[in-house]
Parts: C-alpha cells; sequence; structure tokens
C-alpha cells in the first residue's frame, strides 16, 4: 500500500462518470450506487442489469461510446471498458482536469483503487491488496464477513445512537468519552446474538447516563 493512502470519500450526491458497460462497469456502479452518487454512464451497450437500474432512473445513461469532454464536471471516473486504448484515453482526461480516475485494467494507471469491501450498516471494512491479489482480497473479505454477523449492524446503529444521546445530554468531553467508552465494555454485542437485545427508551437512557455520570 506504499502508493496509495486509505480514504473514505463521501460521494453521495456528486456526478461520478463511468466509462464501459459491461460487468466490470456493473460492480464500480453498485459501489457507487451504496454510496448515493450520481452516476453517468458512457457505453454503447450495457448489462441488462444496468439497463434495469437506468429505467429506475438510478443511474443516467448515455447510449454511446466515450468522447473527449465527456468528463467534464465529474468528481471521480471509472475507466471500466476492455479496451485499453479507450480506457488510457479516459485516464488522460482525467488527470489533465485533475479528477481522480481508476483504470480497471491497470491499478498502475489508477489515482484510486477500490477496494473489496464488507459493510454491516454503519460498519465498513475495506481491503485491498493494492492490486496485486484479487482473490487474497476476496478470501479476507470472506473471512471477515463471517467474522462480523449482521448482528453488528445493530450493534453499531445502537452505538451510534447513544452517541448522539450523550453528546446532547452531557456537555463535558471528558465525561463524554467516559461513557461512550463504557458503552462497548458492556454486553450488547452478546445479547444481540442472544436474541435479548431491545432498543432502549429515552427514559432508559436517561437513567444509564445519569447512573454512569454520578459514578465518575
Amino acid at each position: 500500500m506504499d502508493r496509495y493512502t486509505p480514504l473514505y470519500v463521501n460521494t453521495s450526491g456528486k456526478t461520478c462518470c463511468v466509462v464501459g458497460g459491461g460487468r466490470v462497469a456493473e460492480r464500480k456502479i453498485k459501489g457507487l450506487l451504496h454510496a448515493e452518487a450520481h452516476i453517468k454512464v458512457f457505453s454503447p451497450e450495457i448489462t441488462s442489469e444496468l439497463k434495469q437500474l437506468h429505467q429506475e432512473s438510478r443511474i443516467e445513461w448515455i447510449a454511446r461510446s466515450y468522447r473527449k469532454g465527456d468528463l467534464r464536471g465529474a468528481f471521480l471516473v471509472y475507466a471500466a471498458t476492455d479496451h485499453v486504448e479507450v480506457n488510457a484515453q479516459v485516464v488522460q482526461e482525467a488527470n489533465d482536469a485533475g479528477i481522480m480516475v481508476n483504470d480497471a485494467m491497470s491499478s498502475e494507471n489508477s489515482a484510486f483503487i477500490t477496494p473489496s469491501v464488507v459493510r454491516r450498516g454503519r460498519l465498513s471494512i475495506a481491503i485491498s491488496t493494492a492490486g496485486a491479489g484479487p482473490a487474497a482480497a476476496a478470501e479476507i473479505r470472506s473471512t471477515l464477513e463471517q467474522q462480523f454477523g449482521e448482528e453488528y449492524e445493530t450493534y453499531i446503529e445502537f452505538l451510534h445512537q447513544m452517541r448522539i444521546q450523550v453528546k446532547s445530554r452531557v456537555s463535558s468531553p471528558r465525561v463524554r468519552s467516559v461513557l461512550l467508552r463504557r458503552l462497548t465494555e458492556m454486553n450488547v454485542l452478546e445479547d444481540i446474538r442472544a436474541g435479548q437485545f431491545r432498543w432502549w427508551t429515552e427514559e432508559e437512557i436517561g437513567s444509564w447516563i445519569s447512573r454512569n455520570q454520578e459514578e465518575l
């Protein structure tokens, strides 16, 4: 990973261009959809699944080959055709315009790479081998998917909601930090796995905060 800095980028509402309409492009587009990007696809043909997404107005499809100037206004770009020359042209335009670009056929030509991701609600775990071993990344992802099951979606959402409550009810940053750490020391995750978890009421949250503040 010497050439890359791991980042989570907010693409919500931003224009992201994908040049290409095959299976590789489809995978890139699905990731962007999860991030609520505005997606423009340039390709004469696209997969049946992408056609369905277009019909649902979830992506914008420009049904022709890429032309220079198509990337104007883009936040980031995927060059995802199966033609080396076309991808190179897309990369060149993006680089000239200062736009982050990924060449699906060459990590060496990419300003960024897309990691394999395990998602559990607000929790996301990114895995990358810097393009050296996609199969290894997929295997690691499979292992992590088993280790971090669906219960983590509920657990992280619980921590998120409690963080909001603690921040609104406690003025001291030091006390906030202590309370949030104590939440992670509780058996919430085990309760979720055992089917014994239930969301706390406003009264229960207030009681827990008051009780723990008194102990500090």
